[in-house]
């Protein structure tokens, strides 16, 4: 993946070898516009699908020259998800369960029932912000214990009951990493375990050159102001971290289509599913672990957004089309970040749509058990069918166009867990006769038939003898 100096695009997925010119235009003319009406020093923005860059522009000047793929900006909250990542890692490992209370791993934290579940969701109510002076803008030294993170009012909700965002929260899952990696500080764990893997190297927690400077703007005046860039130590996981567009588009492919060697692709899609209600009537907006969740153009979208004094960022993945955005800015305030790069997904989503995979048949030898499961089955008189998927899956579908559908995961005993929709972490069981032949399906005590209501068939309640009849 490359991104060179000037923006111009190399590297692509063979299906995606070059965007056409008029969307390419399409994308420049969205930066610019944000860039120049947004008043920023510099911008940057692209554009991954297919698991690799497809489009990268920049527009204004660092150190008087056009910003380039390897140029540092600091990149706020995203960090976020990355601590959310080697959280998961420790579940995966089993060191930790999400729903365990963050007091059973720390001490002197405000609210120890809270679970790390919540904390990762932001709706362990602890408070959005850290004890002043505002963390933001000064150093870490003025906080160096734990304690010194929370102020009089470190809770203001009791825990679960609603999405509070709390940048302190994180400062606590940051001290859990160093916890249970024996006292390795966070942002080596990171290095080793998620950046290095991912050939992330210009991605750190100290400003290496190239770099941009973080600018305030005036907001009469076409003048600026330089912002400072402190080291906030324990606060660090909340936002500390600094980037290149090259190293983001990397993100950007593992957000999408997974690495074994960070994260297996089950627990990456947990990050994106909402963890917390939404706050306003219409889904428009929310929250997994780690990640925050957004509509846009009928499109769900996942990421994260930034802000440190100086610098914007953005990350958006739209797994459906199997496309990614980002943008970068090094001013305070002005640039509308998010929709900037919700607006290049938009772009290349009206003007070329995703291009399937091409269908090929399951590898290897066919599983004839498996097979003879698959075909309608009868939830009492509703129609529904199974569908083998790889790995031995099941998906569940409705024949009627409403109802209950779910895809499962096949499991070393032999049953299969469900993975989304209403039976999410329900058991689906093939029940079977002294022979061996399945008899029906059990899902959640719900009966699965041949036929519908079998008379000699195992439906809860029975059926009536007589059978089936006209009026």
């Amino acid at each position: 993946m490359v991104v060179p100096r000037g923006g111009t695009v190399v590297e692509v997925a063979e299906d995606y070898a070059e965007l056409m010119p008029h969307t390419r235009r399409a994308l420049l003319r969205r930066l610019a516009v944000a860039q120049a009406e947004g008043r920023a020093p510099s911008m940057m923005g692209a554009v991954v699908r297919g698991g690799r860059v497809v489009w990268a522009g920049a527009r204004g000047a660092v150190d008087g020259a056009a910003p380039h793929g390897d140029v540092q900006y600091r990149i706020g909250s995203l960090t976020k998800n990355f601590v959310a990542v080697l959280v998961l890692r420790l579940r995966d490992e089993g060191l930790l369960r999400l729903d365990d209370p963050i007091g059973s791993y720390l001490k002197d934290v405000p609210a120890p029932e809270a679970t790390i579940a919540q904390l990762l969701s932001h709706s362990a109510g602890l408070a959005a912000e850290s004890r002043g002076p505002w963390w933001e803008r000064t150093s870490g030294e003025l906080r160096p214990e734990p304690t010194d993170l929370f102020g009089e009012r470190p809770r203001l909700h009791p825990a679960g009951r609603r999405h509070h965002y709390s940048n302190p929260g994180y400062a606590v899952l940051g001290a859990l990493v160093e916890r249970l990696r024996d006292g390795t500080p966070w942002g080596e764990v990171l290095r080793r375990e998620v950046l290095e893997p991912l050939g992330m190297a210009r991605t750190t927690l100290q400003p290496e050159a190239p770099h941009a400077g973080g600018w305030a703007v005036h907001p009469w005046a076409n003048v600026m102001l330089p912002e400072p860039a402190h080291d906030t130590g324990l606060m660090g996981p909340a936002g500390q971290l600094w980037s290149t567009v090259e190293d983001l588009c990397r993100w950007a492919a593992f957000l999408l289509r997974g690495d074994e060697r960070v994260l297996n692709a089950a627990s990456l899609a947990e990050m994106q599913t909402p963890a917390v209600p939404p706050e306003s009537d219409g889904w428009d907006a929310g929250y997994g672990l780690g990640t925050q969740l957004m509509r846009a153009s009928g499109r769900r979208l996942a990421g994260h957004t930034g802000s440190m004094p100086g610098f914007l960022a953005v990350l958006w993945v739209d797994r459906e089309q199997d496309t990614a955005a980002l943008a970068l800015a090094n001013c305070t305030w002005g640039v509308p970040i998010s929709a900037v790069a919700a607006d290049f997904l938009e772009t290349v989503a009206r003007h070329e749509p995703r291009i399937p995979e091409p269908w090929r048949p399951l590898p290897g030898p066919v599983d004839e058990e498996l097979l003879a499961l698959t075909g309608p089955w009868y939830w009492g008189a509703s129609p529904f069918a199974l569908r083998l998927l790889d790995g031995q899956g099941l998906e569940l579908i409705t024949l009627t166009g409403g109802g209950r559908t779910s895809r499962f995961r096949a499991e070393a005993d032999g049953t299969w867990t469900g993975l989304d929709g209403y039976y999410a972490g329900e058991t689906l069981r093939a029940k079977r006769a002294p022979d061996g032949t399945v008899t029906h399906l059990d899902l959640g005590t719900f009966v699965f038939t041949r036929g519908p209501y079998e008379p000699a068939g195992p439906v809860p309640g029975g059926v009536d003898p007589d059978g089936w009849r006209g009026v």
